[in-house]
């Protein structure tokens, strides 16, 4: 790549790398040049993504909620390059469940994984990117983070979370040369999202662009966070979201158990 995109030489830890979004993140930056630690619980899936990739990806079973498997996979990236760049904060879990139903249980494990993971991934991180020159951590937050959804507290208010996060990272950071920007997809046809079925092939036609998005258009804004292409932008949040949010107010449509990511 000649456009300030290329990752070659880099390092990069992708979260919940084994379907879905996180596969498709690891394509999208594997391809750039970067070598992918694969992080995730789904062993086998993870794996056999390792086994496509080939000798640019190596995969650790990986419990972000657990602060001893981050120094694992921060560890392992070391050992094997020598190096991290390249922090991607993808992996999470939804809930879709009305306010006073909602179990204490759920509203924090929901939160465990979708925001004390990335946190506990930025601070894994931080110090062999400043000591490597400096890195970009990318996470990945949701239109349930922008926006009131009904039937999404736990997992609204972890990705609202996230994105505070997100900032004061950016700004903490900043000055060790590590930029910290946040994505926020909307209706992205992964295992989140309820599948299409017969009857609802206008489901999303209420968006501006008519249509759920595909993994790989979430991956490709991925990379150019990840690149030299965006190496004056930290603390940013991109929409991705078919346009979603364009008149300030959701327009997405949010059939019962619909996740937004």
């Amino acid at each position: 790549m000649t456009d300030g995109r290329s990752l070659e030489g880099r390092v990069a830890i992708i979260t919940g790398a084994a379907r879905g979004q996180g596969a498709a993140d690891a394509m999208a930056l594997s391809s750039a040049g970067a070598f992918v630690v694969l992080t995730d619980l789904l062993e086998d899936e993870g794996q056999a993504l390792c086994r496509e990739i080939g000798d640019a990806a190596t995969f650790v079973r990986h419990d972000v909620t657990s602060a001893a498997d981050w120094d694992d996979v921060v560890a392992t990236a070391l050992r094997i390059r020598g190096r991290l760049d390249i922090l991607v904060n993808n992996a999470g879990i939804h809930s879709s469940t009305p306010l006073l139903e909602e179990s204490v249980e759920t509203f924090e494990r929901t939160l465990s994984v979708n925001l004390i993971g990335p946190f506990l991934g930025i601070r894994a991180v931080s110090g062999p990117m400043h000591e490597g020159g400096g890195g970009s951590i990318i996470n990945i937050s949701s239109l349930a983070g922008a926006a009131g959804l009904a039937g999404h507290a736990s997992y609204g208010s972890s990705k609202w979370g996230l994105r505070g996060l997100a900032k004061t990272a950016a700004t903490e950071l900043g000055p060790l040369g590590i930029r910290v920007n946040t994505i926020l997809p909307g209706a992205i046809n992964t295992s989140m999202m309820t599948p299409v079925v017969a009857g609802e092939a206008n489901r999303f036609a209420g968006l501006p662009l008519g249509r759920h998005g595909e993994p790989a258009e979430v991956a490709a804004v991925v990379l150019f966070l990840a690149s030299d292409a965006s190496s004056y932008m930290t603390g940013a949040e991109i929409m991705v979201d078919g346009g979603a949010l364009v008149n300030g107010t959701s327009s997405a449509p949010r059939p019962p158990g619909a996740a937004l990511r």
